[in-house]
Parts: C-alpha cells; structure tokens; sequence
C-alpha cells in the first residue's frame, strides 16, 4: 500500500508539474516572469525542509507513527491544493484557443494591469496570444514529435534540455537527496539523531541559496550561473571524494567532517543553478509551438535518471563505498563542463584542473 501511495503520488504530480510551470510563465509580470518560475522549482527545498524536519521529530517514536505521521503531513499540501485549485485561474492562452477571448483578456488585465483590460501592456500580450495560436493552427499538422529533432536548432536544443535534466539528477546531487544516510555510514556517522540534524540543516542551507540564485537570474544571467555552478561542483565534489577515500584509509574524523562541509558547499555550488534555472531556461529556449513536448521530454528525462539513482546508488554505495562518488566526478567533468564553456575556456581549464589533480595526486 505504502508503495501504491508512492506511484499515485508521483502520478499526479506529473501533471501538476507539467501544468503549474506553464501557468506561471503565462502569468507572471514580464519584467518578474524569470525569477518567479525560478522561484517555483526552488522551492522544492521548502517541502524537503517540513519532511526533513517531521522525521527528526517523529523517528524516536516507538510504533509505525514515527514513519506514518511523516507520511501523513504529505496529504496537507494535497488538501490546501484541492481546495485552493478552484480559485486558480485559466491559463490566457488556453481561452483563447478556445475562442474565449473576453476572458483571456479579464485574466491578463488582472495580473498585469489592475484589471485595466486597454492597458498597452495587456492589448499587446492579447494580440501576441493570438498571433501565436493563430500560427499554431497554421501549423498544427506539421507539429510532430519528430520536429523536436527534425533541424538543426531544435536538436541544439534537445540536447541542451536532455543533458540539463541528466545532470541535475546526476551530478552527485542524487547520493545526498536519497541516500544521504548511506553516505553517512561511509565516513562512520551511524547516530540517526546527527544524521537527521544534518540533513535538516542541510535543507534550510539549499533554500536560501536556491532562492537568492533565482532572484540573481536576471542580474547575472544564465551562462554565468551555469558556468559558477559547474566549476564549484567539480572542485567540491573532488575534495568530498579525497576526504571521504582519507577516512577510509585512516578512518580520521577531522576527513569525516571535511565531508559534511563540502557536501554544503558542493550543495551551495548546484543550487547557483540547478535547482532555480532547469526548469526556466527549458522553457525560455523553446518555441512556443513546441514548448508542451519539449517540457515533456525534459520531465521523462528526469524521472529516467531518478529511476537510475533509485536502485544503483544504494547498491554501489554499500558494495564500494567512496569510490563510488569518482563516476560522479568522472561524469560532471566532461558533459557539465564541455556544455557550458567554450572552445579557449575549456582548453584553459583542461590546463588548470589538470595541474590540481596532479598536486592532488602527488599528495
């Protein structure tokens, strides 16, 4: 039953993703929409801290409450969401393609214009709703799965949203998001009561710099985000993986604790762009006509390399250990890096990262 929960869940949750992060682009304030549908995914930290911090509070009951009270509390978000949907408007776009124009226009004037439905901002972003469906329809047989990779500018694309949703699961992020408790017995912290006090502090770390990250996206911009994000992985998640290898080998707690701390600082590094900017950047780079397919092909490429961290990290973190987390460095290397840099920053930084991994070794 526990499990049945589990894949209903995430069942609905699918559409709830796919149609919230559309609406929120539809009616966010222009010069705000970025920010806001960064805010949307980062927020995610906001649920991981209520789960994190129920389970601190609950695991020293002696029954099935100390998992079932947890498992509970997941039910009020369900409730506040069923019950506030009905207050929730229709997307502008979604009226107008069904010919419900005066309505388009009434939300549009509403959160954008005081209600004002001839502000030259709303009339705009009517007649641009419009051209666009119009276009859509003109189209609409053309529209294929195939074209997310039929020319050259959309498989650009594709291959962008792909590897964004690869390696936002993939880039060791996973290790501490499941199986932060796994990772925990490898530098021999076994008392639950530390494990879960870390990992609720750690939550409360990701939300803060997850959201300053995404009220910084239109001030610093993406590339240079991106770029932060990808350097500071690696580095973080190189020192994690020698301090974790040195506890193993001298079992020195001082390496043990170096552990924790470049788990916040890589944490620090992912959220610069990972958690606020995936899901934006997605959206930003499609064309209208193929956003809905091109979103659901960047949420199936997520939930495939879930499926990957789900059953092989607990396997090979128990089987061996820290020496795990060098695929990890191996794969943030090459395919974050090689994606975000270009031709002269890669070959300066294939000098420079080689240059510390040759000091790191002769340590």
């Amino acid at each position: 039953m526990f499990i049945g929960a589990r894949f209903l869940i995430g069942f609905g949750l699918t559409f709830a993703h796919t149609g919230a992060t559309v609406l929120i682009t539809e009616l966010a304030y222009p010069p705000y929409r970025a920010p806001l549908t960064a805010l949307y995914n980062s927020l995610w930290y906001s649920g991981s801290i209520i789960a994190a911090w129920s389970t601190f509070g609950t695991f020293k009951i002696n029954s099935s409450w100390s998992w079932r009270i947890p498992s509970a509390i997941q039910a009020v978000p369900s409730i506040l969401q069923l019950s506030l949907l009905w207050l929730c408007p229709e997307s502008p776009r979604w009226f107008v393609s069904k010919g419900r124009d005066t309505e388009a226009l009434r939300v549009l004037a509403y959160y954008h214009a005081d209600g004002n439905e001839q502000d030259p901002l709303v009339r705009y972003e009517y007649e641009e709703i419009k051209a666009a469906i119009d276009l859509d329809r003109g189209i609409a047989s053309s529209v294929h799965w195939t074209l997310l990779f039929k020319t050259p500018g959309n498989r650009k694309r594709m291959m962008i949203i792909i590897a964004i949703a690869w390696f936002s699961q993939w880039s060791g992020n996973g290790l501490v998001t499941f199986y932060l408790n796994e990772v925990f017995k490898t530098i021999g912290i076994t008392d639950p009561t530390i494990q879960l006090l870390i990992n609720g502090i750690l939550q409360i770390w990701n939300l803060a710099w997850a959201v300053t990250a995404a009220m910084l996206i239109e001030r610093v911009g993406r590339r240079i985000l991106f770029i932060s994000s990808c350097v500071g992985m690696l580095v973080f998640f190189i020192l994690q993986t020698v301090c974790a290898a040195r506890y193993a080998i001298t079992l020195n707690n001082s390496a043990a604790h170096a552990v924790i701390a470049f788990i916040f600082l890589f944490y620090t590094s992912y959220n610069l762009a990972f958690a606020p900017l995936i899901v934006p950047y997605t959206l930003e780079i499609l064309p209208y006509h193929l956003r809905s397919k091109g979103l659901t092909v960047f949420l199936l490429s997520i939930y495939g390399s879930l499926i990957f961290n789900q059953y092989v990290n607990p396997i090979a973190l128990r089987s061996i250990g820290w020496k795990y987390y060098v695929s990890f460095t191996s794969f943030i290397w090459p395919v974050n890096l090689f994606l975000t840099f270009s031709i002269t920053d890669r070959l300066l930084l294939l000098a420079r990262v080689r240059i510390v991994l040759l000091l790191l070794l002769h340590r």
